[in-house]
């Protein structure tokens, strides 16, 4: 990337946050300030505008406000969820075709902003309900008293919901154009997936160690082990990655920045606000 496309890029990233917090203006109660700064805006600006620097500003709408769902999210059921029939409501809420509260107005919002086919339509909603069912597990999970065995849990990545965020953007850019292309692509992104929890576990354990949030040290794993196993699951995924270059090289290349980006940007920093 060359200096005008790292100025592109950084120009979409600008136009995406200053948008995504212009929309989360009109959910105020979904995203309180001291959680949701501009700073949150502006990094997921940053990481899709280059991700996917071939875009447009109005092509990076829907994957700007996937991203955003899934904080609001996982913010009302890691930190505001008593009980589990409060879980299970917010759940059914954000699923619902006539959402009651603000979480699943935003996610009915997102659903017309991709203005895509109904069968496409139906693989999206079924991968917001991967996403969210699996953030209630991890939810009854860490109050359980029984922490799930490693490979549980990694199976389980689907809460962190880097995939329900891809498919958004490639349905909403036409990168997918049917239910059988979503799970054609399905292995390669979920083995990024589950790299990228072990990632944001790796980088954010300390601040979820205050909360309680169970993440793979919580489980027993030593940072070597974890390190370790990132590895693994990079290499699996740039191997899953690689057929999908003829037939798919946007989604590709998408996956393979995921992995690159996320490493960086974790390096040194976090998406959350410091409360």
């Amino acid at each position: 990337m060359n200096a005008f496309d790292t100025g592109r890029a950084c120009a979409l990233a600008v136009t995406g946050g200053r948008e995504l917090a212009r929309h989360a203006a009109r959910f105020g109660e979904l995203f309180p300030a001291a959680a949701f700064d501009a700073g949150l805006y502006t990094s997921l600006g940053l990481a899709s505008a280059f991700g996917s620097p071939w875009a447009t500003a109005g092509e990076l709408r829907a994957i700007n406000r996937a991203s955003l769902l899934v904080f609001a999210a996982d913010r009302l059921i890691d930190h505001e969820a008593g009980t589990r029939e409060e879980v299970a409501a917010l759940v059914a809420d954000c699923l619902s075709d006539a959402p009651g509260g603000p979480a699943g107005a935003f996610a009915a919002d997102l659903r017309t902003t991709l203005d895509t086919t109904p069968d496409l339509g139906s693989a999206w909603h079924d991968q917001l309900g991967r996403m969210l069912t699996a953030m209630a597990r991890e939810w009854e999970w860490s109050r359980a008293g029984r922490p799930p065995a490693v490979e549980e849990y990694l199976a389980n990545a689907g809460s962190c919901g880097a995939y329900f965020v891809a498919v958004s953007h490639w349905i909403a850019t036409g990168q997918v154009t049917s239910p059988a292309a979503v799970e054609l692509l399905r292995p390669a992104g979920e083995a990024v997936q589950r790299y990228l929890r072990l990632l944001n576990d790796l980088a954010t354990h300390h601040r979820e160690k205050a909360y309680g949030d169970l993440n793979a040290f919580t489980l027993g794993l030593t940072r070597d082990e974890v390190t370790g196993r990132m590895a693994e699951l990079a290499r699996e995924a740039r191997t899953l990655i690689e057929p999908l270059r003829d037939g798919h090289p946007r989604p590709a290349a998408y996956l393979t920045w995921q992995l690159d980006y996320s490493a960086g940007f974790y390096g040194l920093s976090d998406f959350w606000a410091t409360t």
